[in-house]
């Protein structure tokens, strides 16, 4: 009798391996932009279900790349932690010095808002954590110092300030405010205010 070939039209087993890991990592992709946005708003004990419906996935796809909701934080943070210093280049590419500082900071206080998103979790004691602060020194602050190197360059930026001060005003600047009355757009414009002040030299 003769034997049936059960692969015959099908791909290759290659093929269909690349497409799994292609697959698992849009999945991965959309599990942490979905969760860093509920993060944000409902903070890190959110239910697993609201993340996965963001993402339009199951939550068993959630589980398997994730068992402890605190490799889901570490996880959320350090692909901020990334996607912020990968930033660093494009915009170095598409502008003037001083535009690209100003847009890459724009960014940077992005990751610090969903940052204070998981500051719960942060400060747990949870050992899931240690090393993230270590994280965001040594990926950022050597594109930060481009930034500024390329902006004294073409002396676009007067003040004495390095990475690290950058980065720590910066968060500072966006610590949470209690008044009902400030607008979303608050760490935007009151970090504007000080990016534009880095044009000049203090009195």
């Amino acid at each position: 009798m003769t034997s049936i070939d059960k692969t015959a039209g099908q791909p290759p087993t290659e093929g269909r391996g690349r497409r799994k890991r292609a697959d698992a990592e849009r999945n991965l992709s959309a599990l942490l932009d979905s969760a860093k946005t509920v993060f944000a708003t409902s903070g890190v004990h959110a239910p697993a279900k609201e993340i996965t419906d963001a993402a339009g996935l199951g939550v068993g796809t959630l589980y398997r790349h994730f068992p402890r909701r605190a490799d889901l934080v570490v996880a959320v943070l350090r692909h901020e932690i990334d996607a912020c210093a990968e930033a660093a280049s494009a915009m170095r590419a598409q502008h003037a010095p001083y535009e690209a500082l100003r847009q890459w900071v724009n960014r940077y206080v992005e990751l610090v808002g969903t940052k204070r998103g998981l500051a719960e979790a942060l400060h747990s004691g949870d050992q899931a954590f240690e090393g993230l602060r270590d994280d965001v020194a040594q990926r950022l602050e050597p594109v930060v110092a481009e930034l500024i190197a390329d902006a004294r360059a073409v002396e676009e930026m007067a003040a004495e300030l390095d990475a690290r001060e950058l980065l720590y005003a910066i968060g500072l600047l966006c610590q949470p405010v209690p008044a009902a009355d400030i607008s979303e757009d608050y760490n935007h414009r009151m970090v504007a205010v000080f990016v534009e002040g880095l044009r000049h030299s203090p009195s």
